[in-house]
């Protein structure tokens, strides 16, 4: 189906002009954070030590209760020196009693997210010069401590929540519609391309190169995010609060249990419970084996179940067309609700940080695996990334490489002239086990608090967390935020606090959006990479001007073999 059948502008235009509104109308709505004024407040301290901590290196924990009414915040400290020197005004034995220090509050901010169910105010300041952190979230505003109504009551509501939660609103109907045709597309599309490979042993030589491929380009991403943190050193002088601000799921995790659960989910006891509750590595291993079968069946169950599969895979592919032509409508809501629920000043926190991740996640996309398509894939990168730029812009704005797989698997096909055999195995598998986006914003996170913490860290710990980072990016699901659980486990890798990902939680949902784009970018130069090695006959399809389009369309120019 042309992109130019509903409209004279091509499907990337109208998404890229779509995030671009977008951005622009969620900064009107939201400017960023709000600036308060500073004060000289007196605050309760109550000292507590950490009972498994020994004289030489303590721990030690204060609660700071804010007299305004802010609940109270927990900071820890490794020396009595520093918790001196963070609270001059201590006197006398620090764990007998609640005492009352003078302390100036500056650089005081609030960021408040609000759609319809849900009201979060981000409060930051420092403490005599040290940084903290506080936050709350309730389902309504009278719900709101007293102390932090005021601040509602002066600073949100209004028209700006209505028009933040009509923006998510869309953008989540647009993120239902790809998720409703996103199983049955696999299913149809993993099916016909396994059984239209009329030999096991072509789809084992595929099978492997795949992995092979995903194994590759997820160690270098991470070697390219460990090579930029070592040079950037974003950690080393970071002043980091202590605090326990996030509490995540899922933090519990091993390694080996990782593996286990990933075996486990390969093999699902119901193939209809797996399709019911979306299932992926189940659904791609049960797809995959009822190809397979289909083929060493052969005879006229096979022709019959064949026949079946193109039918319904053709019907799905106009049912999926359908629904990404309202792919601009999609990206702009998201990118309102994105934009005006964090606002821009979001980029002035953890500069060097983010500054780290995005040019690690630069190097990977535009020159590692450009380089794998260029000289591996024989096709020029600049042209499939122009045939692939509908899906990735997509992916940016939903964060979501599941949400984005059936815009994926159509720009792959109809725009880079990919054949589904190829595409149909490739794409639903890597956007499961393929994240080299996440592998690398992971690594990058872990040694960037591990230099916040202790200074420069050693080869080994970073190997540590090069392989405990592969690992966890495998297990990581396909949706927004999904890597911050499994970070969990490769901070626990290197005895790092769990509570530190609190200092990153602010600027996640960018760092997602765009290690997202970096993971579908991968999977879809995967495909160019793996058809490359496919007979001449099988592994593009014949690129000619799209059906019901003009001559000199579009989409026929994007496709470079």
């Amino acid at each position: 189906m042309s992109e130019q059948k509903h409209s004279g502008l091509a499907l990337h235009w109208q998404i890229l002009i779509a995030l671009v509104a977008g951005t622009i109308a969620g900064v009107l709505i939201n400017p960023g954070a709000v600036e308060l004024p500073d004060e000289a407040v007196s605050v309760a301290i109550a000292v507590s030590r950490d009972a498994g901590s020994d004289e030489r290196s303590p721990t030690i924990y204060v609660d700071v209760r804010d007299p305004a009414g802010l609940e109270t915040v927990r900071r820890r400290f490794h020396s009595e020196a520093a918790l001196h020197d963070a609270f001059p005004g201590l006197t006398g034995d620090l764990l007998n009693a609640e005492q009352t220090v003078d302390i100036s509050v500056t650089q005081r901010s609030v960021v408040i997210t609000e759609t319809m169910d849900r009201i979060s105010i981000d409060y930051s300041r420092r403490h005599n010069n040290r940084p903290v952190t506080s936050s709350v979230e309730v389902a309504t505003a009278d719900k709101l401590p007293g102390h932090w109504q005021a601040i509602y009551a002066e600073h949100g509501g209004g028209v700006r929540r209505q028009l933040t939660a009509a923006a998510k609103y869309g953008g989540d109907l647009f993120l239902r519609l790809l998720k409703m045709i996103t199983v049955p597309l696999i299913v149809t599309s993993l099916v016909t391309g396994v059984a239209g490979l009329n030999n096991t042993s072509r789809f084992g030589a595929m099978f492997s190169r795949t992995l092979l491929y995903y194994l590759v380009t997820s160690l270098l991403a991470i070697t390219t995010g460990i090579v930029i943190v070592n040079l950037v050193r974003p950690g080393i002088g970071a002043d980091l609060p202590g605090g326990t601000e996030a509490v995540l799921v899922g933090g519990d995790q091993s390694l080996f249990g990782i593996l286990l659960g990933l075996i486990d989910n390969m093999i699902p006891t119901n193939p209809l419970r797996a399709l019911v509750d979306s299932s992926f590595l189940s659904i791609i291993t049960f797809s995959i084996l009822f190809g397979v079968f289909i083929i060493r069946t052969g005879g006229r169950a096979a022709d019959t179940l064949r026949e079946f599969f193109e039918a319904a895979f053709a019907v799905m592919m106009r049912l999926t067309m359908a629904v990404i032509a309202l792919a601009p409508i999609g990206v702009f809501c998201f990118m309102v609700y994105a934009t005006a629920s964090q606002g821009l000043a979001i980029f002035g926190t953890l500069a060097w940080y983010m500054l780290a991740v995005f040019f690690g996640l630069l190097v990977h996309a535009a020159v590692t695996l450009p380089l794998l398509v260029r000289f591996v894939a024989k096709r020029s990168p600049i042209a499939f990334a122009r045939a692939m730029s509908p899906a990735l812009m997509t992916a940016f704005s939903t964060a979501s490489s599941n949400g984005t797989l059936p815009l994926t698997m159509t720009c792959v096909e109809e725009r880079a002239g990919v054949t589904n055999r190829v595409s149909s195995f490739v794409l639903p598998l890597g956007a499961t086990i393929n994240m080299d986006g996440t592998a690398l914003y992971e690594a990058v996170a872990v040694l960037f608090i591990a230099q916040a913490y202790h200074g420069d860290v050693s080869l080994a710990q970073q190997i540590v967390v090069a392989i405990t980072a592969l690992l966890a990016s495998v297990g990581a699901a396909g949706i927004p935020h999904a890597g911050l659980v499994m970070m969990a486990i490769v901070l626990q890798a290197v005895n790092l606090p769990l509570e530190a990902q609190g200092v990153i939680i602010a600027v996640d949902r960018v760092l997602d959006m765009c290690r997202t784009m970096v993971n579908v970018w991968s999977d879809s130069c995967g495909c160019a990479v793996i058809a490359g090695f496919e007979p001449a006959e099988d592994s593009t399809t014949p690129v000619s001007v799209a059906e019901g389009a003009p001559s000199g369309s579009d989409s026929s120019s994007e496709v470079s073999t």
